[in-house]
């Protein structure tokens, strides 16, 4: 029965897959020619599986552009399989909230595999903000949220993320030991809060806060964008204390009954 099962295949769902594998990799998407060039199955084949994803909504087909891309779809299937319940729709109202505060776009990811991945925002007031992509991946050794997360993780699971962890150097801000880095994570447990400062992009800060569920695990993490410019020492205070503050409600909302860290 297991060599049965083994052998047994469905090569269009096979296909299909490979599809979603391969445009995952692609932001602006791919047209039927080129899916099908370069994986290599039949015109027939790559059009009637396009039109059967996108008829289901798992992509999105441009008329203008003739691309196809990801939707949404899969990034909501992919977020329902980390097991948190009613996680996103807890975190929305709030992290609207926190925008209406502080201006900035506010942002919400969680972890992944070996990065983090940003799942959703809520775009700022200002004329200029920051927009991400959903799904987009974020290193976790110069980014707020990346930081506020891995400070509160078990040491077990934190060991695992730190082995994945080239410490990427993106400009002279960037900090590129494992030393520096712990010292780092260090004051974040202490303060409560993560700070990005200038440390992928130049010129753009982010500030960060621990999202934890009822168990007490830090399910990902709110944050704020912004440039420099429009950042104060004293903004930058408020917006801590306010991304603190929001942080606490969307756990208290989890469940989480606040204990010593």
């Amino acid at each position: 029965m297991k060599n049965a099962i083994v052998n047994y295949t469905v090569p269009n769902l096979e296909k299909g897959l490979a599809v979603l594998e391969y445009l995952s990799q692609s932001v602006k998407g791919k047209t039927l020619q080129e899916i099908k060039d370069d994986l290599e199955i039949s015109q027939t084949t790559a059009y009637r599986i396009l039109n059967a994803m996108t008829r289901l909504d798992y992509l999105i087909y441009n008329e203008d552009t003739k691309h196809y891309k990801l939707s949404r779809k899969l990034l909501t299937l992919g977020f329902r399989s980390l097991n948190e319940h009613q996680l996103l729709e807890t975190v929305l109202p709030h992290l609207r909230e926190l925008r209406d505060r502080v201006k900035e776009t506010a942002c919400f990811g969680v972890l992944g595999e070996e990065k983090g991945i940003f799942i959703e925002q809520a775009q700022g007031s200002y004329a200029f903000s920051f927009k991400l992509s959903p799904g987009k991946s974020f290193e976790l050794h110069c980014s707020a949220p990346g930081k506020a997360i891995m400070a509160f993780l078990p040491v077990t699971v934190r060991d695992r993320y730190l082995s994945y962890m080239d410490f990427r150097r993106f400009n002279e801000n960037t900090i590129i030991s494992k030393e520096d880095y712990l010292k780092e994570l260090d004051e974040v447990f202490r303060k409560g809060y993560s700070m990005d400062n200038e440390e992928e992009l130049s010129g753009v800060i982010c500030i960060g806060a621990p999202i934890f569920n009822y168990n007490g695990y830090p399910c990902g993490a709110i944050w704020i964008s912004g440039p420099k410019g429009r950042l104060s020492e004293s903004i930058i205070e408020f917006a801590a204390l306010t991304i603190k503050e929001t942080a606490e409600k969307i756990s208290a909302e989890l469940g989480y009954i606040r204990t010593k860290h």
